[in-house]
């Protein structure tokens, strides 16, 4: 969802990574994108507000039950180049989950915050490195007695854990087309299975230099 939030169905960003996905994304009112799922037989569709606001409900829920008390108000996050139609359809999910959203920050400032970098008086520059599940962000930041003043950001929107599980399926997608001459990337099935195998794999391989993948009856027998 976070790739989809504040697109439109023809932006170029969404129409590459739809080949990726083991869903299906059509363009709604506006053209925007639309999330489309079948759940128990019925098909289902979801803007990526929706979606994220089930995120945004899920934490509001954990944050209860550990604070024993009701949430109303949040600050959340977003990666530092969100444009502002983003950021606005970011604060519309967090208002669909029931949260009064104070404010919207940039993730490398929560970060900083985070690591209490805000509370020591020197003035201080602080880079922070920041690769996610979908993107990567990099940003300088000059922090003076709890004030932060961005310097300069950069980062890359298709540069993060989802990507490493995308490289995976397609060398995974073409070794088995080449080896059993069979085409796999239509069948949705199919890529949920490879591209759970896929996630798995690569976890493993954040601590060892070697993982095995092995799928029974991935496809066509």
């Amino acid at each position: 969802a976070k790739r989809l939030i504040g697109r439109t169905f023809t932006d170029a960003g969404v129409q590459a990574d739809m080949k990726h996905w083991p869903f299906k994304v059509v363009s709604g009112p506006g053209g925007t994108p639309i999330i489309e799922v079948e759940y128990k037989g019925e098909t289902k569709q979801f803007k990526a507000e929706e979606i994220s606001s089930m995120v945004l409900t899920k934490m509001k829920e954990i944050a209860e039950a550990y604070l024993g008390k009701e949430v109303k108000n949040a600050v959340v996050t977003v990666p530092a180049y969100f444009n502002d139609s983003q950021r606005q359809a970011t604060k519309d999910a967090g208002s669909i989950a029931g949260l009064n959203v104070m404010r919207i920050i940039n993730e490398p400032t929560a970060a900083a915050i985070a690591y209490g970098l805000d509370q020591k008086g020197d003035e201080k520059n602080v880079l922070i490195f920041d690769l996610g599940g979908g993107t990567f962000d990099v940003s300088l930041l000059t922090i003076e007695e709890g004030i932060f003043e961005v310097k300069a950001t950069a980062g890359d929107t298709h540069l993060g854990g989802e990507d490493f599980d995308n490289r995976m399926v397609d060398y995974f997608l073409a070794d088995f087309k080449k080896r059993f001459k069979k085409d796999m990337s239509k069948n949705q099935r199919s890529l949920r299975r490879l591209r759970t195998a896929c996630e798995r794999a690569k976890r493993t391989l954040s601590s060892s230099t070697q993982a095995h993948i092995e799928i029974d009856s991935l496809f066509d027998g």
